[in-house]
Formats: C-alpha cells, sequence, structure tokens
C-alpha cells in the first residue's frame, strides 16, 4: 500500500505539492536543492556586503556606497534564488479545453455470428462522412475469428475513442472486461452501435459428467438456445451410442431438457443431440459429447454401528465394510468413517499415510465423533478441515476491501450497498477495518472493534468516491497490511474486471499465511472466474452479492446470529455443492469450526459447519457434521439431499482411474482448441500424429487439436470434437454494454449516424490536465534579472555618475 506521507531524505521531503486557490496545483520534483541556499547568502555576504574599511579622510576609496551594495546584493540573491529553485524542478497542472481534428475510429465486426443481423458497416461509415467528419474503418473480427479484445485494444488510442459496430462476442484473447480498463488507463472511451438479430438462428449444447461409473444413473441436460427463435419449427432429438433415448418438439422455441441414463459397460460413450431446424448455420445444430465409464471404485467403510448410509453406499461404490481402519489401504480409492470413536479408529497412521498419498477420506459424524469421540486427542485432528469441540464463534479480524475502480463507478450506488449489506451481517465481536482499491491501495479505517466502529465504517463506505483503473493483487496486499501479521479474513467486493494478472498468487500467499479472501461479485456482470480462483486460492468462498447472508453464518456472532431452518449451502460454487437442493433438517450437529484453509460448505441452522473440505497432501477430506436424533444421517438420505452425500464421496474419491493404465483422462474440445491426453503406463505410447511426453514416471501427456467435428478415437479412449466457440453464442453480449458504460462511452442506434459525428466532435475537444515544466521559465526569469542590472551599470558608467568600473555609485 502506498503511504500517504511524502518519501524524505535526511528529513527532508523530495517532493511537495500545493494549490492555489484558482485550482492550478504547483509543485516541485525535489527539494534537496535549497541546500544551497545557505551557502549562496553566505557567499554573497563575503563577496558583496564584506569589504575594507580604508579611507581617504571622510570618503571611501574605490568602493562603491553601502546602498548600492546592498541593491547588488538583492539582485544577485534574487538570481541565486530563482537559479536553484529551477533546480528542483518545478512543474503546474492545471485544466485546459483543447480543440482537436474530429475523426470517428469504427470498428467493424466482420465475424460469422454477425451474420444473423443485417448490421452494414460501410453503410455507417458513409452516413458519417456525410456529415463532414472523417472515418477510419477497421475490421476487428472475421469468420470464426472474434478476439476482439485484442482488436479494440490495439485500436485505443491516449484520450481517443472507438465506435464498434459488433455484438461482441468474444471467443478468445483479452476480455471485453480487461480492454475497458486499459482505456480507461489512456483516458479512452469505447461506444458502440446497438445491434439486433434479424434470421432466426439456434444452437445446442450437452452438459453432464465425463466419467461416470457402471450402473450408475447419470443425469444430463441439453439446451437449445439462440435468437428469433419461432415456436413449433423444431424438433430435439438425442442418441446415446446410437440409440434414440429422446425426441421431443420445441414448441417454445428453445429451452431445457433432462435426461438419465445409466451405462453397462466400461470404456467410452457417445451422446449426440440434435436439433433439426431452418436457421442461419448447420454447423451448431448437432453436439457431440463422450462419457468415459469406469468400474465402481473400491471404498472402504469403517463403523461399528448398522447405519443406513453403508447400504446408500452400496448401490454406488464396490463397499467393503471393517470395525476398524486395517494396516494395508492400497485396494481402496476412499476410506469412509460414521460415527466412530478416536480410540476405535484402529491404525491411524495409516490412514494419514494413505491421505497424503492421495486417498479420500469422508468423515461423518455422530454422538461417538468429533468432540464425543475425543478426536482433539487423536492424530486424525490434523487430517480434518474443522477444529474439534471449539464451536463457531469467536472474534475474526476482517478487512473490507471495496473496489472503487472506474469499472465500478457506474454502479457505485449498488456497490456501497452491498458493501453496508455485508458489514451488516458481521457480528460486533469482530474486528474491521476498511481498504479500498482502484490502481492504487488506500486504508481507510483502521481495524479495531466493530463494536465501536460500526457507525464509522458505514459512514465512510458511504462516502467513498470512484475512479482508475482496477488492480485487485494491489488491493489485496493493501488489505494484508493492514492484517499485519496476524490471520485473519479479507472480504473482496469487487466486479472481478482485474488487470493486474497475479491477484490469484497473492491471495495464495495470504492462504499458506492464514488469511482466506471471501470475494463478493457485484455489478451486473462480475467476473466469477477471476473472483473465484481468488477466493479459491486462498482457501476462501466466492458469493455473489445476492448471498451475502451467507457471511452472517461465518461471522455472524451473538449480535448477527443466523436465523435459518435446517442447512444451507455456503459456497454453491463448489463441486460437492454445486447443483445441490437441501430441505432436510437433521436434529444434531458435532461441535467444530472452520481451521484456515478448510472450505465452508454447508452450515447448519445454528452457522455451525455441517460440511467442510480441504486438500490434505495429495489427498481429500470431507466432514460431515449433521446428523439425525437417532444417529443416522437422517433426510440427508433422500432426494434430492442425497446428492450432497453422493458428491461429497466422489470428492473424497478423485479420480477413479488415477491407478489404472492407459489413457485416463482426455476432455472434449471444440473444432481448433486443443485438449490434453494423459496416459498412464510403463512406456511411452505411440498414435499416430501425436507425441507423447513424459511428465513424471509412468505419466504421459500430449496436446492434440481436431480439425472436424465428430468423435475422435486416441489409443483406447475417445473424445468429442464440436463446432467453433463463434458459432455457441448469438446476440449482443452484455459484456460489451458493460465495457462501453465502463469508459462512459455512448450506445447509437444503427441509424444514428449524424449523432455519431456529433459526438465525435464534442470528443475532440476535450478538458485535461497539462503539466508544464517551470524550469526554463525561472532560468528565463534570473537571465533577465542578470542582464537587467547589467544594462543599468553600465548607464550609470556612461553617464558620468559614478566613477566605480563596476557601475555602482
Amino acid at each position: 500500500m502506498r503511504s500517504v506521507l511524502p518519501t524524505r531524505l535526511d528529513g527532508l521531503p523530495l517532493q511537495t505539492t500545493y494549490t492555489l486557490p484558482n485550482g492550478v496545483t504547483v509543485g516541485v520534483e525535489q527539494l534537496w536543492p535549497l541546500l544551497a541556499l545557505p551557502v549562496a547568502v553566505g557567499l554573497l555576504y563575503l563577496l558583496i556586503l564584506r569589504r575594507d574599511d580604508a579611507e581617504d579622510g571622510d570618503r571611501r576609496i574605490g568602493s562603491a556606497s553601502t546602498r548600492s551594495r546592498r541593491l547588488l546584493a538583492v539582485s544577485r540573491l534574487l538570481i541565486v534564488v530563482l537559479v536553484v529553485l529551477s533546480a528542483t524542478a518545478p512543474y503546474a497542472v492545471a485544466t485546459r479545453e483543447t480543440a482537436g481534428q474530429p475523426q470517428v475510429t469504427l470498428l467493424v465486426d466482420e465475424s460469422d455470428s454477425m451474420r444473423v443481423t443485417d448490421a452494414d458497416g460501410a453503410a455507417l461509415a458513409e452516413g458519417i462522412e456525410s456529415q463532414g467528419v472523417p472515418v477510419r474503418t477497421a475490421t476487428i473480427g472475421q469468420g470464426t475469428d472474434s478476439r476482439l479484445g485484442d482488436a479494440i485494444g490495439a485500436n485505443l488510442r491516449e484520450n481517443g475513442t472507438v465506435v464498434v459496430l459488433s455484438d461482441g462476442r468474444v471467443t478468445g484473447g483479452r476480455t471485453l472486461a480487461e480492454t475497458a480498463d486499459r482505456a480507461r488507463g489512456l483516458n479512452a472511451t469505447i461506444s458502440r452501435v446497438r445491434i439486433q438479430p434479424e434470421r432466426t438462428e439456434r444452437y445446442v449444447t450437452v452438459n453432464g459428467p465425463a466419467k461416470t461409473s457402471v450402473g450408475i444413473e447419470s443425469q444430463f441436460l441439453v439446451s437449445v438456445d439462440g435468437v428469433n427463435l419461432p415456436a413449433g419449427d423444431a424438433t430435439l432429438r438425442v442418441e446415446v451410442d446410437n440409440q434414440q433415448v429422446l425426441e421431443r418438439p420445441l414448441t417454445e422455441g428453445g429451452g431445457r431438457v433432462e435426461f438419465t441414463h445409466t451405462f453397462e459397460d466400461v470404456g467410452s460413450h457417445e451422446i449426440r443431440a440434435e436439433v433439426a431446424t431452418s436457421d442461419q448455420f448447420d454447423t451448431n445444430d448437432v453436439f457431440y459429447k463422450s462419457v468415459r465409464v469406469v468400474e465402481r471404485p473400491k471404498i472402504l467403510y469403517v463403523s461399528r454401528g448398522s447405519y443406513p448410509f453403508r447400504s446408500y453406499l452400496s448401490d454406488l461404490y464396490d463397499v467393503e465394510r471393517a470395525d476398524s481402519v486395517p494396516e494395508d489401504l492400497s485396494p481402496y480409492y476412499a476410506v469412509v468413517v460414521q460415527d466412530t470413536a478416536a480410540r476405535d479408529l484402529g491404525n491411524v497412521d495409516s490412514l494419514q499415510r494413505f491421505v497424503i498419498d492421495g486417498g479420500g477420506l469422508l468423515m461423518v459424524g455422530g454422538d461417538n465423533a468429533f468432540e464425543g469421540g475425543d478426536y482433539d486427542q487423536s492424530p486424525v485432528a490434523s487430517m480434518l478441515p474443522v477444529r474439534v469441540g471449539e464451536g463457531s464463534g469467536g472474534s475474526s479480524n476482517i478487512v473490507l476491501l471495496i473496489d472503487v475502480s472506474g469499472s465500478a463507478e457506474q454502479g457505485m450506488t449498488v456497490q456501497k450497498a452491498v458493501s453496508l449489506d455485508v458489514l451488516d451481517q458481521l457480528g460486533d465481536e469482530n474486528r474491521v477495518g476498511l481498504v479500498a482499491f482502484n490502481q492504487n491501495a488506500y486504508r481507510v479505517a483502521d481495524i479495531r472493534s466493530l463494536s465501536d466502529n460500526r457507525g464509522e465504517l458505514e459512514d465512510r463506505i458511504r462516502r467513498l468516491q470512484a475512479g482508475g483503473a482496477t488492480n485487485i493483487a494491489l488491493g489485496l496486499q493493501g488489505a494484508q497490511e493492514m492484517l499485519g501479521g496476524d490471520r485473519g479474513t479479507v472480504i473482496l467486493i469487487s466486479d472481478g474486471a482485474d488487470t493486474a494478472s497475479n491477484s490469484d498468487r497473492i491471495a495464495s500467499q495470504l492462504g499458506t499465511a492464514g488469511t482466506r479472501v471471501v470475494s463478493v461479485g457485484t455489478g451486473p456482470s462480475p467476473n466469477g472466474q477471476v473472483l473465484g480462483e481468488i477466493a479459491r486460492e486462498s482457501g476462501g468462498s466466492y458469493l455473489r452479492a445476492t448471498e451475502t447472508d451467507r457471511l452472517r453464518l461465518l461471522f455472524g456472532g451473538a449480535s448477527r446470529q443466523f436465523e435459518g431452518e435446517g442447512l444451507t449451502v455456503v459456497d454453491g460454487n463448489t463441486f460437492i455443492t454445486s447443483g445441490v437442493e437441501l430441505t432436510a433438517s437433521p436434529a444434531r450437529v458435532n461441535d467444530v469450526s472452520m481451521k484456515p484453509g478448510g472450505d465452508f460448505l454447508v452450515a447448519s441452522d445454528d452457522g455451525t459447519p455441517a460440511v467442510a473440505s480441504w486438500r490434505y497432501g495429495l489427498g481429500r477430506v470431507v466432514t460431515i457434521t449433521a446428523y439425525g436424533e437417532d444417529g443416522t444421517l437422517d433426510g440427508l438420505l433422500s432426494r434430492p439431499d442425497s446428492l450432497l452425500l453422493t458428491k461429497s464421496t466422489n470428492y473424497a474419491i478423485g479420480d477413479p482411474e488415477r491407478r489404472a493404465t492407459g489413457v485416463t483422462e482426455i476432455g472434449d474440445t471444440r473444432v481448433g482448441e486443443e485438449t490434453v491426453v494423459v496416459y498412464r503406463g510403463d512406456q511411452r505410447p505411440e498414435a499416430e500424429g501425436i507425441d507423447f511426453r513424459q511428465t513424471s514416471e509412468g505419466v504421459y501427456r500430449a496436446s492434440v487439436t481436431p480439425e472436424e467435428t465428430g468423435f475422435v478415437d486416441v489409443l483406447d479412449a475417445q473424445y468429442a470434437a464440436n463446432y467453433e466457440a463463434e458459432y455457441a453464442g448469438f446476440g449482443s453480449d452484455p459484456a460489451l454494454s458493460q465495457a462501453v458504460a465502463a469508459t462512459n462511452g455512448r450506445t447509437f442506434a444503427p441509424n444514428e449516424a449524424s449523432q455519431i459525428a456529433e459526438y465525435a466532435r464534442e470528443q475532440s475537444t476535450r478538458v485535461r490536465r497539462v503539466e508544464t515544466d517551470l524550469t526554463w521559465a525561472l532560468l528565463t526569469a534570473a537571465l533577465l534579472l542578470y542582464l537587467l542590472e547589467v544594462v543599468a551599470r553600465r548607464i550609470q558608467v556612461y553617464r558620468g555618475r559614478t566613477r566605480n568600473e563596476g557601475g555602482l555609485p
């Protein structure tokens, strides 16, 4: 964080500024030359004012009068002062209105997604030029190449503006949010011409698991989207391994259809979805998905009780039961322990080595587990993402880190409302400070008990002003500085439009030091990828602006207790919780609290962590602490809640093929985009046109890039290649409107050529802050003063008013 104090050298400030009443700011770059002034004054005194007192009677011989000497000393002192001041590099900053030559830079998107519109860049340019404003036209997208962010950024100029005729659909390169930040740094604006789709276009996609087990029912979602979709003129068909499993007319023109399928054979399986329609493009009417089916992973279930959870697991996995953990865990992918005391766990050292080496652990609570099973006195406690027997209350060090950059400026009212709402969730027991950031970080309020400074924080949040670029990394460093060496939590409130590329690295450093980042996405379209990555790297959570009430679960305390019913998902953006719907309300929960670095996933009705997870060594650990009066998992065993148990177990298992040989990983991709093939085996595999490289012992990787759609075989596996990303989105992307708003640009209709020309004239005349170097002015003044003095003394000699050759009377 930049200090508000100027840098100093031996007690002397290196630079200083002063603002005059007329708004002009004057300052100097360096003050050390002022040290020469005392020396100059001393020399002037010795050379001019002090003289011999030799006299000839009452008359001084060969010497000027005392009055003349004093005038000469004043003149020379002024000259020296002016020269010394010029050495301090003085400057003045003032606002000036400067006129320029109006010109329009029209950026025309000619990519295929624009073919559903009637946008005509040539006609628009002709219309603008008819208004007397020249137009420079550039193409920013062609065919399937829509790297619009890069193209717009390449055409930005300082204090300039561009007008974009595009749908804003970016398929690669820099995002429009990043381009908008660059534009603000250049004091440039991005405007757009509104486009309207005129032709029908549909595209189909399939979502679902890429890998599943034999005999397990898997769920898939087929989506048909597009623009100008008339109802009743299209039919959706879905095939699995060339057998039709679904056919449905699209009565609303588009929509989403779910279906389930159970695979009975190991290996690669094919899903093909097709929408029969008449539209602009045919290539995106078919979507391919490859599903890799593996044997059921083997897991060990450890418990001395008889619980229905074991039967539930047996329906999904190959389950073996034991009363305690054995020494040899090599046959298993995960160990599930339910309601077992520490003294009955068995070989905890073996379990610890198993998880560190990549195995999974699912620890399920009960009366005999956690605080009831003396886990805090056992080595198993170090493996868990929760502390045992410490409750969920207490005080936390919290820094509110608020984005006040230009990208947040348009929605600053909402940004402040979200920040105040976040503050309202925090209990009085917490110690809270406030840092604001744009391209710099600003210490707004130091950390103090919230019971003492809640009103002050609310007032300072309301008074925040926005502007400047976005540097989340610098903001995180500012929050870290405010925490000092203490652990804590940073609540980042931002739209995620980050210009720096190392925010995730700073977040990782915070997490290593025991500080997590909870990021809250604001704005109409927050960058969840950036904010989510920051949260994950620090061991925190990513929340949308509508989910801030979950902070009450984490930091509510006695003054802000969460009043929930049943279980509440705290972080819905993880593998375990995504798509999970919770209706159960288990009566009991073990007494635990989160460890730094753990993932708080689900909370009980009093805010206790009911489900938590983290990575331990190479393995994964999940804790489920909610249970019923009878010690079972109660309603969690029934749909829809049972999905939470399935995904928790799958998370602990990890990759069910990590011990297999052959191709174990290959993802679906699009034409022209590469995918990675992972092969495990004793020897480097050979495949035509594919170059495998060894990345570790027994592991080989290769990259493949398909050139046409369909299913592609690689050794013993298969992947799907689908249509280019250019055909997966039509109509105006909100990201373009956000970039326009963030740079204070304008939106024009296609027929508003005259308005665009007038806007160009307005933009060519700008009020700018202009910095003027004053060094030359001071040196010129010193020179003029010296010349005037010399001329004045020469005149005295010529007129005979003095016999002193120096011209002093």
